[in-house]
Formats: C-alpha cells, sequence, structure tokens
C-alpha cells in the first residue's frame, strides 16, 4: 500500500501539470472547433523561454526560487504576446476555411516552432543552474514521501489552475469565451468579438503550455522532447471531453495517476515504454464506449 500510495500522489502531482498543458488544447477547440496539433512545440517554447530568463534573473537575484517566480511570470507574458502573434499573423486569415486547412496550418507551425528552438537553443538537454527546487524527498504522511520538485510544480500549476478557472468564470472575457464557445452566433448579435476571442484563447493557450513546460522540464531537464507533452495530453483531452474544461483537468490528473501505476506495477513485465502506451491506450479503449469523452457535449445534428 506504501507504494500505491506514493505512486498516486506523484501522480496526482504530475497530473496537474498535464492539466494545464490540457487547458490549452481545450481552449482552442471550444472557440474555433480546431485541434491545435502544435501544442507540443508551444510548451517547448515556454520551457526554454522560462530557462533563458531563468538564467538573467538568477544573476541579479541570489535567491532560486525568487529569480524563478520572475522568471514565470515572464513567461507567462511573453507566453501572452506570442500567442496573440501567431494568431494574428498565421491563423486570423484562416477564419472561415474549412477546419482541416486551420488544422493543417497548426502541423506547419510545429514544424515552424521546433525548428526555431533548435536554431536558438540547439537540441542538446538543459538543466536550471543553480537548482530551482531540490530533489529531497519530503514526508506526507507516515511513510509516504515525495520529492519537493513535484510538490511545488503541483502548487505552482494547482494556483494557476485556480487562476485560469476563475478568469474563465468571473470576467467579461472570460464569459465571452464561453458564450462564443456555446453559440457563436449569439455571442456575435450580443456584440462580442470572435477575432478577439481566438486571440485571446491562442494567448491563454501558450501560457498554459509553455508553463506546462517549464515545470515538467524541473523535473527532466528540458530538450527537444517536452515537445511530446503536447501529444501525452492529448489522451487527458479526449478522456475529459475536447470541449469541457473541467474535464481536461481532471482528465490530466488521470493520466498522471495511470501512468505511474502502469510504469509501478507493469513496467517489471515488460520491455520497456508501458509509461507512455498506458494513456493511449487508455483513450483507445475509452472512444470505443464514450466519443465524446466522459464530459464532453454530444452533438445531435438534425437531418
Amino acid at each position: 500500500m506504501e507504494i500505491f500510495f506514493n505512486l498516486l500522489i506523484s501522480g496526482i502531482m504530475v497530473g496537474s501539470v498535464y492539466a494545464l498543458v490540457a487547458l490549452g488544447w481545450v481552449l482552442i477547440y471550444k472557440c474555433s472547433g480546431v485541434l491545435n496539433l502544435a501544442m507540443g512545440e508551444l510548451t517547448l517554447i515556454g520551457a526554454y523561454v522560462c530557462l533563458t530568463l531563468y538564467g538573467w534573473f538568477a544573476r541579479a537575484i541570489p535567491q532560486p526560487t525568487t529569480a524563478f517566480i520572475f522568471a514565470l511570470v515572464g513567461t507567462l507574458v511573453i507566453g501572452a504576446v506570442l500567442g496573440l502573434l501567431t494568431e494574428r499573423v498565421f491563423l486570423r486569415k484562416m477564419i472561415g476555411e474549412p477546419v482541416l486547412s486551420v488544422i493543417m496550418v497548426t502541423v506547419g507551425l510545429s514544424f515552424f516552432f521546433k525548428g526555431t528552438v533548435e536554431f536558438i537553443w540547439g537540441t542538446d538537454t538543459r538543466v536550471f543552474t543553480p537548482e530551482v527546487f531540490s530533489k529531497k524527498p519530503i514526508p506526507i504522511w507516515a511513510s509516504i514521501y515525495v520529492d519537493s520538485v513535484y510538490l511545488w510544480s503541483f502548487i505552482a500549476a494547482l494556483v494557476l489552475l485556480v487562476i485560469f478557472v476563475s478568469f474563465f468564470k468571473y470576467t467579461r472575457w472570460g464569459l465571452a469565451m464561453q458564450a462564443t464557445a456555446d453559440d457563436e452566433m449569439a455571442a456575435l448579435s450580443l456584440g462580442v468579438s470572435a477575432k478577439f476571442v481566438y486571440a485571446l484563447a491562442w494567448a491563454i493557450a501558450f501560457m498554459a503550455a509553455g508553463v506546462g513546460g517549464t515545470l515538467l522540464g524541473n523535473v527532466n531537464g528540458i530538450n527537444i522532447s517536452v515537445g511530446y507533452l503536447g501529444l501525452l495530453v492529448l489522451p487527458a483531452v479526449v478522456l475529459g471531453g475536447l470541449n469541457s474544461v473541467p474535464g481536461a483537468i481532471v482528465g490530466g490528473i488521470i493520466i498522471g495517476v495511470l501512468q505511474n501505476m502502469a510504469d509501478g506495477y507493469l513496467s517489471q513485465f515488460t520491455p520497456g515504454g508501458v509509461k507512455e502506451v498506458a494513456p493511449l491506450a487508455f483513450m483507445v479503449i475509452l472512444l470505443l464506449f464514450k466519443p465524446y469523452g466522459l464530459w464532453g457535449w454530444e452533438r445531435i445534428e438534425r437531418v
């Protein structure tokens, strides 16, 4: 039972980071009906931007945690700007075009962003220096321990999730996004700007994905494979439902726990890779019985 609870707690903590990235997937899909296949590269850009900012702040601020907080805030700001620019330059003219055409644009953006990252930062693994969070285990309860880097990543992800959800629920802009997602024509008739909503969705997606990549980069270091996080989170999005923000959050946590359990209990019986395969296998099985996810909206069309 001790092993089980250790795997469960660390899975929940990693899953909260997955939930951040899943939030970006859902936002863009809810507002535009488009699957953003460049989501992995958004996490990659955010991670490297935060790493660079942290290096600058660490020279002026002796306390690593304080320097990292400043770098994280800077990453959020830069992510918002990059999201707005991406929507304005590459996607604004695609409004009204077939969904497949827009999806192909996101595929092109994926390659463009990845190439840009390799050109600027290279492909070698980089770590936050000096170390931000100690990897020393912290006792949670009895003989159950968790690495402090997981704990602090969980706290940071939780705070940001609360901020984003509160934004959607209580602010005028957030309500405009919800209205556009629910009924675009009705929202337009009430004076909501669809262009503004799409731009805002991309800005928040960039912010959420970038922070998610940064927090995981604190655990394993940052290299080009961080972009895989975007694909890894897809089962969480499908699990919760492509148009459900709460579903994306719960789905991210479930996938984090599933990964840990598969690694802890099944990896000894396989040559390897079960941790990466388990979420995708679970997604396929789920789709057989729940095509719209656990909390997705079932679309009924009159013919």
